[in-house]
C-alpha cells in the first residue's frame, strides 16, 4: 500500500497566484470539479497565511510557502507547484508535516528550446536591427540591392555548448543537429548519446572555451548558483554568445555585464534574471549586446495548457491516494 494511500475528497483548494498560468485564456473548470476552489491572481506576502488558512490543497507558482507558514496550516495536505522548479517550498520540511508536494515536469520543453534558438538566430542575422534599419530608410537609400549593417553567421559546424542535458537540453541538441552544429554537453549524469552525430561530453572548462554558443538548461542548486562567473567567462571566445533560459542566479550578473561591456564575449540572450521583475539598476539592462525577454520561454499558450492539464491530473492523483510527480 502506498504511504499516501489516504483519500481526501471535497477539499478546499486555493490557487495563490493563478494569473501567470491563466490570464483568462484557459479555464479552471476541471479543477473546480474537484473541490471548493478559490483562485487569486496574485498573493502578496502579507496575505499568504490569511488566504491559505483552512485550505487542504494549495497551488502556487512563485508564492513562497516557507516552513513557518506551513506549520500554521494544520489542515494543509497537499501543495501543487505550478512549475518545474520547486524552490518556493522545502519538500522535506513539508513531508515532515505530512504535506505532499508535487511539481509539473517537462511541460515547456518545446517552448524553451524554441526561444533558445530565437536568441541564437537573432545573433546570427540581427533580424530586428536590420528591420529597423530598413524602416529608417537605409535600404531605400542604398546603392545596392542589399546591405549588411551587422555580421551574418551560419550555424553549420559551429559549436553549441549545452550546460545541463535533461529534457530541454536534449531537445535543444536535436534542433542543433538539424542546423549541422557540433554539440558539446556537460551534465552531472552522462547518459549514452551514441546515436547522436557530432556530439561529445566535455568538462566545464572545455564547454566554456570551445563553445560558439553556450546555452544553459540546468536547475538552480547551491552548486550551480553563480556557476557562470568572471573566471569562466574569461575562458570563452570573444566571438561567443551565452543564452540563459533556465534560472537567473546561475549567472553572476555583474560578471556577465562586465564581460559584455569589455567585449570578453560577443553577446548574451537572457529570459531570466536573478530578481524578477528586475530592479532599474540591474547592470544587464544597460550592458552591451544583451537581449533580455521577460521570462516568457515557458509561457506559450500550448505550454500553459499542458501545465494546467498536468496540475489538475496531479490533484486528481492525490485525491485518489496515489500522488504522482512528487518531489523530495
Amino acid at each position: 500500500m502506498s504511504k499516501f494511500a489516504v483519500k481526501y475528497t471535497a477539499m478546499k483548494i486555493v490557487v495563490l497566484d493563478g494569473y501567470t498560468l491563466n490570464p483568462g485564456d484557459l479555464s479552471w473548470g476541471e479543477l473546480e470539479m474537484l473541490g471548493d476552489v478559490i483562485v487569486y491572481d496574485r498573493t502578496p506576502v502579507e496575505l499568504v497565511y490569511e488566504r491559505s488558512s483552512g485550505a487542504e490543497i494549495l497551488l502556487t507558482n512563485k508564492t513562497i510557502l516557507d516552513t513557518g507558514i506551513l506549520k500554521k496550516l494544520p489542515e494543509l495536505r497537499y501543495v501543487g507547484v505550478l512549475a518545474t522548479g520547486y524552490n518556493v517550498i522545502d519538500p522535506a520540511e513539508a513531508g515532515n508535516l505530512g504535506i505532499v508536494v508535487t511539481n509539473i515536469p517537462a511541460y515547456s520543453t518545446d517552448s524553451v528550446a524554441q526561444i533558445t534558438f530565437a536568441f541564437i538566430l537573432e545573433f546570427c542575422f540581427h533580424v530586428q536591427k536590420h528591420s529597423d534599419a530598413v524602416k529608417s530608410g537605409k535600404w531605400s537609400g542604398s546603392a545596392d540591392f542589399t546591405f549588411r549593417d551587422y555580421p551574418l553567421t551560419e550555424l553549420k559546424s559551429k559549436n553549441l555548448g549545452i550546460l545541463g542535458f535533461g529534457s530541454i537540453g536534449k531537445k535543444v541538441g536535436d534542433i542543433a543537429s538539424v542546423f549541422g552544429m557540433n554539440i558539446l554537453a556537460y551534465s552531472r549524469t552522462k547518459t549514452d548519446q551514441s546515436q547522436r552525430q557530432n556530439f561529445r561530453w566535455v568538462d566545464l572548462p572545455e564547454l566554456f572555451s570551445e563553445s560558439d554558443f553556450l546555452t544553459i538548461h540546468c536547475p538552480l542548486t547551491p552548486e550551480t548558483r553563480n556557476l557562470v562567473d568572471a573566471e569562466r567567462l574569461k575562458l570563452m571566445k570573444s566571438t561567443a554568445y551565452i543564452i540563459n533560459t533556465s534560472r537567473g542566479p546561475i549567472v553572476s550578473e555583474n560578471d556577465l555585464a562586465n564581460a559584455l561591456n569589455n567585449s570578453t564575449i560577443a553577446g548574451a540572450g537572457l529570459d531570466v534574471l536573478s530578481i524578477e521583475p528586475p530592479s532599474d539598476n540591474n547592470p544587464l539592462l544597460t550592458a552591451g549586446n544583451c537581449i533580455i525577454t521577460p521570462h516568457i520561454a515557458w509561457a506559450t499558450f500550448e505550454a500553459r495548457e499542458r501545465l494546467m492539464k498536468t496540475a489538475v491530473s496531479n490533484v486528481k492523483a492525490f485525491l485518489a491516494g496515489d500522488p504522482v510527480n512528487v518531489v523530495s
